[in-house]
């Protein structure tokens, strides 16, 4: 089984179903397949062979999802890329997948617009220079049905990761590996045919592509798409599709509350509230619940490389566990807390998570040593750091990579960022570790507030709340903290500042 094969099976299932329903048209599935067919063709005849790698450079829009299953239908590769990134950013990702074509939306087209690359360009809309007419060229196409003999291990999608730690790695997932993490939310999940999957998060993330857009493709569910994310249109899409299953980061849910607290909405039919790539707090659940009217909300937590999956917490678990990231591996997932050598770590012991599936990735493009740096024996390293508690639920303590050794204890930036961000005057902040030639490391906080704030009012904030190791000795007031095209402050560009300052 394949991707695209899905398609072809739900076009004959279901042909008059809506398999996608946008601002921008709708598209049932004999429809969308048809699209699919026209433009599988197409790239035939110019030139795209199997294995070669297309890049999509889209928003939420019908034509991402025609050029996804068409690309792979003719046994190409996936390179789905985000709407947000910047010319240098996607002429790396160009250059490094070795893509033999782009095909790009006519909103955000002024990114790419001058590429000097030597490969097939596609745009939606009129022609633009050497960029070839979308519609053009499906109109212009055959329709005739392109069989795709592709096998489970064959390869698929080629995802690049954010980068927070510097250049994206390119991950290289099979048909088996997001054949596997769809099955697992169609089943955690209740997707069926009649339900209605709103998908607004950027579908060059793993979450939202492999996760629910497959799921949807899975059962023969209806794709609401919105190529943007506000809190207004969050509600106009679920009230007026009456869709069931919305999966968004937190902020999503605390801007959507926000508004909902001085606007009347009627999200009954949502039987699916999910979140991931985040925990909430108690207080923030309490928040959300109450302003959506809801007790349906999910946690989420996995990483691209592992399809993405690791572990659930459901919403009646919310109660008591809120912060944490369940306790349970979802289906064909393990998960659990190793030590430096790989044990299991006892109660109330940080250790890293360490996931094991069908759906972890083959591995990263052009980097053998990153690859086997990252499994232990069939164990994908996550690099999140966390600990159990009495119950057996999993609490996320940091990012590896971010942990700061001072005099030889381990210090989490996350738990101070945790209390420093309820400050009153502060809007955002980031701790990072900075050199120190007696301690080895101290940490430093980096805020954005309208105003300076003394480091003496800072210290005494923290001083009830932590231990007198963990709070930061120096505190610097910037405009703005870097971040990536998925929102991640970009903490290794923090370092790079401070330390060529």
């Amino acid at each position: 089984m394949n991707s695209s094969e899905l398609l072809a099976r739900n076009a004959r299932k279901y042909p008059n179903v809506y398999a996608i329903k946008s601002e921008f048209g709708h598209l049932t599935y004999s429809e969308l397949d048809e699209q699919v067919n026209r433009l599988s063709n197409a790239l035939v005849v110019k030139g795209i062979k199997a294995q070669d790698k297309v890049v999509i450079f889209m928003p939420n829009v019908p034509e991402f999802v025609i050029s996804y299953f068409a690309i792979q239908r003719i046994g190409a590769l996936v390179v789905p890329i985000n709407a947000k990134l910047t010319k240098p950013e996607i002429n790396y990702i160009l250059n490094h997948s070795n893509a033999s074509a782009i095909i790009a939306h006519e909103l955000i087209f002024e990114s790419v617009k001058t590429l000097d690359a030597n490969i097939l360009k596609i745009k939606t809309g009129e022609e633009w220079g050497e960029w070839k007419s979308f519609t053009n060229i499906i109109n212009n196409a055959s329709s005739q049905v392109v069989d795709c003999s592709l096998v489970e291990s064959d390869l698929s999608t080629l995802l690049y990761t954010s980068g927070t730690t510097g250049k994206p790695k390119g991950v290289l997932f099979s048909y088996r590996n997001i054949l596997t993490v769809a099955q697992m939310i169609a089943v955690e999940m209740e997707v069926k045919p009649e339900s209605r999957i709103l998908l607004m998060m950027p579908l060059s993330h793993s979450a939202p592509l492999h996760l629910f857009l497959m799921a949807g493709m899975t059962v023969g569910s209806t794709l609401v798409l919105r190529a943007t994310f506000t809190p207004d249109l969050l509600i106009e899409a679920a009230e007026s599709e009456q869709t069931t299953h919305f999966f968004g980061a937190p902020v999503a849910y605390l801007l959507t509350a926000k508004v909902l607290q001085n606007k009347e909405a009627n999200l009954s039919s949502m039987l699916w509230w999910v979140y991931g790539g985040a925990p909430i707090s108690t207080g923030e659940v309490e928040f959300i619940k109450k302003e959506f009217k809801t007790d349906n909300l999910v946690c989420v937590y996995g990483l691209t490389e592992a399809g993405p999956s690791g572990s659930l917490l459901f919403s009646e678990e919310h109660d008591n566990k809120a912060g944490s990231i369940g306790k349970r591996a979802p289906l064909h997932t393990e998960i659990r807390i190793g030590d430096e050598a790989g044990n299991d770590v006892d109660v109330n012991e940080v250790g890293e998570i360490l996931i094991k599936g069908p759906g972890n990735m083959i591995g990263y493009y052009k980097n053998e040593q990153a690859t086997e740096e990252t499994f232990v024996n069939g164990w994908l390293k996550t690099g999140d750091l966390a600990r159990y508690d009495e119950d057996g639920y999993i609490w996320i303590v940091d990012r590896a990579k971010d942990l700061i050794i001072s005099g030889g204890a381990n210090i989490y930036p996350l738990e101070i960022e945790n209390i420093l961000i309820n400050h009153p005057d502060i809007q955002e902040v980031a701790i990072i570790g900075r050199k120190n030639e007696d301690w080895g490391e101290t940490p430093m906080a980096l805020y954005v507030s309208e105003k300076e704030i003394k480091s003496e009012d800072m210290k005494l904030f923290l001083k009830n709340q932590l231990a007198s190791y963990k709070i930061p000795k120096i505190y610097k007031k910037v405009d703005i903290l870097p971040r990536n095209a998925t929102g991640k402050v970009l903490k290794h560009e923090l370092r790079k500042r401070v330390e060529s300052q």
